[in-house]
């Protein structure tokens, strides 16, 4: 496991959120992203991917 969660320059999509994510508890990018879409389409997963957009600093 990685000890900081921050959104990376490389290997992002939109924002790095789900990469952070997936880096920082050792799971696969595409994994977390289809979380994210299935709690799109409950209606929540746009709003914390949001949230952890402006939550998550940006890889120094």
């Amino acid at each position: 496991m990685s000890t900081a969660l921050v959104r990376p320059r490389n290997g992002k999509l939109i924002a790095g959120v789900c990469a952070a994510l997936a880096a920082r508890f050792g799971l696969p990018k595409f994994l977390v992203r289809v979380g994210f879409v299935i709690f799109g389409l409950v209606g929540v997963g746009e709003l914390v991917y949001i949230a952890l957009w402006i939550m998550i600093p940006k890889e120094g």
